[in-house]
C-alpha cells in the first residue's frame, strides 16, 4: 500500500494560481492511483454532496475526472458527524460571557490560519517543515484552549482511524485531506507508505484555471481588457460566464447578455456550480433588458436544478418576486 497525501484548502484554492483545482487533478493524474480517498468526508457526506455547499473547490474537478478515468472514490472518515458537534460546541460557547471570552482569546489562531491560507502556495510548500509545524502549533494551541474533543471535532481520533483504514488496504491511494486534518493524518500513517505532493511545470489546464480563478475575484484595480483577452483564449463555458461578468461590471449588460445567450444554448454543465450561476445571471440580464418572460424561465430553471449554489438560488428567488435592476 502507498499513499499520496494531498492537502486541500476548500474555497481558498481560488487564491493559489500554482495550487488550484486543476493542480489537484494533475497531482492525482500523475500518481495514477488505484483509488482516491477523501480523508475528511464520510460516505454519507459524499453521497449527499455536502461538499458543494462548502465550496470545496478540488472536488468540483477531481470527482468528474475520477468518473471519466474510472478511478473509484471512497470517503474514509467514519466519524465525520463529529465535525457538526464541533460547530455546535462553539455556538454554545458563544451564548455565555465566559465562553465568549475564551473564543476571543483563541481568535488569533483563526486569523493566523487565514493568513496562511491566503498566501499563495505551490504543492511543494506543503512538504516543508515550517508550514507543517505551523499547523501543528495551531492544533496544540487550540487544544490548550478547548481540549481534544467536541471543540476540535475529535480530529486526532478521526485521522488515526483513517490511517488505520488505509493501513489495512492494498494498492496506490491518492488521498485528499483537509488542511487542518493533514498534519494529524501525516503523523498517523505508517512510515514509508506516504508521499507528499511535489512541484511540476504548470499544465495548460492549470494555467487556464488560474485565469478563471482570477476572473471570479474581479477587482476594480484589475486590467479588465487584459483579463477579457486572456479569457478569450480559454475555450470553456466558464470563461464565457466570467467574461459576461466583466461586461456587466463595466456597465455593458447587452454584451454580457449576448455571451450568456450563447452559453445557455451550449453544454455548460461543468463545473457543477456553473449552471446555477449562469441561469441566475441570465435571468437578471433578461430583466435588465425588459425580457421578463425569458427572465422568469431562467429563474425557474435555477430552482429546478438538482443542486445550485445558495447564492444562485437566492438570486432566482429574488428575481421571481421583483424584476432585477442594477443598484
Amino acid at each position: 500500500m502507498s499513499v499520496l497525501l494531498i492537502p486541500t484548502l476548500g474555497p481558498f484554492h481560488i487564491l493559489h494560481p500554482r495550487y488550484n483545482g486543476a493542480t489537484i487533478v494533475e497531482l492525482v493524474r500523475l500518481y495514477q492511483p488505484h483509488r482516491i480517498g477523501l480523508a475528511s468526508y464520510s460516505s454519507e457526506e459524499l453521497a449527499a454532496g455536502s461538499w458543494r455547499d462548502q465550496h470545496d473547490i478540488p472536488l468540483f474537478h477531481v470527482l468528474p475526472w475520477a468518473e471519466r478515468a474510472k478511478v473509484p472514490v471512497e470517503a474514509l472518515d467514519a466519524q465525520a458527524y463529529l465535525k457538526v458537534q464541533a460547530e455546535q460546541f462553539r455556538e454554545a460557547l458563544g451564548q455565555y460571557p465566559k465562553g465568549q471570552q475564551i473564543l476571543a482569546q483563541a481568535a488569533h489562531l483563526e486569523e493566523g490560519l487565514r493568513e496562511l491560507l491566503c498566501r499563495p502556495h505551490t504543492p511543494a510548500d506543503f512538504t516543508q517543515a515550517p508550514l507543517i509545524e505551523a499547523l501543528r502549533v495551531y492544533h496544540r494551541e487550540y487544544e490548550r484552549f478547548f481540549g481534544e474533543g467536541p471543540a476540535t471535532g475529535f480530529r486526532q481520533r478521526r485521522m488515526q482511524q483513517v490511517a488505520e483504514r488505509l493501513g489495512s488496504s492494498q494498492g496506490r491511494w491518492a488521498v485528499l485531506v483537509d488542511l487542518l486534518d493533514y498534519p494529524l493524518l501525516l503523523e498517523s500513517l505508517p512510515q514509508g507508505v506516504c508521499q507528499l505532493p511535489q512541484d511540476h511545470p504548470p499544465t495548460e489546464l492549470e494555467r487556464q484555471r488560474s485565469i478563471l480563478d482570477r476572473a471570479w475575484q474581479l477587482h476594480e484595480a484589475d486590467d479588465w481588457a487584459v483579463l477579457l483577452q486572456q479569457l478569450g483564449k480559454v475555450e470553456s463555458p466558464e470563461a464565457l460566464y466570467c467574461a459576461a461578468q466583466i461586461y456587466l461590471a463595466a456597465g455593458q449588460p447587452e454584451d454580457a447578455f449576448a455571451l450568456l445567450e450563447e452559453l445557455v444554448h451550449s453544454d455548460f454543465q461543468y463545473p457543477e456550480y456553473l449552471p446555477g450561476y449562469t441561469l441566475a445571471r441570465y435571468g437578471q440580464l433578461a430583466d435588465l433588458l425588459g425580457q421578463r418572460e425569458k427572465a422568469l424561465r431562467a429563474y425557474r430553471a435555477v430552482l429546478g436544478l438538482s443542486w445550485a449554489p445558495q447564492e444562485a438560488r437566492e438570486m432566482a428567488l429574488a428575481g421571481q418576486r421583483t424584476p432585477f435592476r442594477l443598484g
